[in-house]
């Protein structure tokens, strides 16, 4: 990579170092102001370059706040969780349990308030007395898996640096960026169902296998668009500009999309739509669909969430590993699997389990994680 800039700054790719040396808020800006960066991504003189205004970065790095992290779990007792009706967070100790549920309701609900999730009457309980579901906690479940699944299963495309519930949250109980059907054709169906972007004609007229059309040109504009303002990046931060389709001429960034985009299906098709019977009514689209995800969703207007911080590294429940970076989390692995009788799930949460056993909407099975594409890769297109 070549960097050319208008006069010496501290540059954007120190972005993930500035982050490492801040505590909360305490952050400093990442260039001088007024400067526009250049970074050369191919040959120079292609036009393979992401320019940037260092005045917008600094407003939006600014604007990103990064909760310090929690100091680490003591000591625990050993033996099985002392709780009932743990479902998923039954794999770390007691300690580092307790430190886990401060940090989530300050993720999620801004406030460090524990009624926001449970029956504080009953904390295992999956209703308030009145026997009314707490939507929020069964919903929160979910979503604790989701994360587990994305940090174990997407590493092409989180890396190391993984997510956690504030990735999105922020410290709100709605993300930014959640979205619900509108209409048959809305080009966000791409992070549902629908497999095909390209519009790049193989043959000089139409044909059942030449389906591209204007029509399908501005839904792959629309949403290349959409992923574009979600990164704060142009086309050529994954793209050729000269050969769109060239996946041998792209940059390596094309491929960490390619397997973001499976992975947003993989969550609104197995995590996030099925949880529509557990909603409330507000919390659903106009068309009574439960909210998506996109790349906004987690990116939030930054090549990448959080400028890069590693939250994970502090919080072995979101990570769902043993390990991080070949270090051992000391407090993973500490209690005993939920199998133990202390552990079961109280016999008054019947609704427990309605998040894993929601009816789905209609929608395609998710493929499987894609390989790396080799070459002038065509996949098809459903529109």
């Amino acid at each position: 990579m070549i960097r050319a800039t208008a006069r010496p700054l501290a540059g954007l790719a120190l972005a993930a170092l500035a982050l490492a040396g801040c505590k909360g808020n305490e952050k400093t800006q990442l260039a001088q102001w007024g400067v526009k960066e250049t970074v050369q991504s191919g040959e120079r003189g292609t036009g393979m370059e992401q320019v940037y205004d260092m005045d917008d970065v600094n407003v939006r790095y600014a604007a990103t706040n990064i909760p310090t992290s929690l100091p680490p779990a003591g000591t625990s007792p050993p033996g099985p969780l002392p709780w009932k009706n743990v479902q998923v967070l039954n794999d770390i100790s007691v300690a580092e349990f307790n430190r886990t549920m401060v940090a989530f309701s300050t993720w999620v609900a801004g406030t460090g308030n524990c009624a926001y999730c449970h029956n504080v009457a009953n904390f295992s309980a999956d209703t308030l007395n009145d026997g009314t579901p707490i939507y929020t906690k069964l919903v929160a479940r979910r979503m604790i898996q989701m994360t587990r699944h994305i940090n174990g299963q997407y590493s092409a495309h989180v890396k190391n640096t993984g997510v956690t519930c504030y990735t999105c949250h922020r410290g709100k109980p709605l993300p930014n960026g959640l979205w619900f059907y509108g209409d048959q054709d809305d080009y966000l169906r791409h992070y549902l169902d629908r497999d095909g972007a390209r519009v790049i004609s193989q043959t000089e007229g139409p044909t059942n296998a030449n389906r591209s059309s204007v029509k399908q040109t501005e839904y792959t504009y629309a949403l290349m668009i959409s992923m574009s303002k979600s990164l704060n990046v142009n086309c050529t931060y994954c793209h050729n500009s000269r050969a769109f389709s060239r996946w041998e001429q792209s940059p390596p960034a094309r491929v960490t999309a390619y397997h973001g985009i499976y992975m947003v299906r993989d969550l609104n098709q197995n995590y996030l739509s099925p949880l529509r019977p557990v909603y409330p009514a507000v919390r659903l689209g106009p068309m009574g669909d439960a909210p998506k995800a996109q790349c906004l969703t987690c990116h939030n207007n930054a090549y990448k969430p959080l400028y890069g911080a590693q939250m994970t590294k502090d919080y072995p429940a979101v990570w769902g590993r043993s390990e991080w970076n070949g270090v051992p989390f000391p407090a993973f692995g500490a209690a005993i699997a939920a199998t133990a009788p202390e552990a079961a799930p109280a016999a008054d949460s019947a609704a427990a389990a309605a998040p894993a056993a929601a009816p789905t909407p209609a929608v395609d099975a998710p493929p499987p994680a894609p390989a790396a594409p080799q070459g002038n890769a065509q996949p098809r297109t459903n529109r």
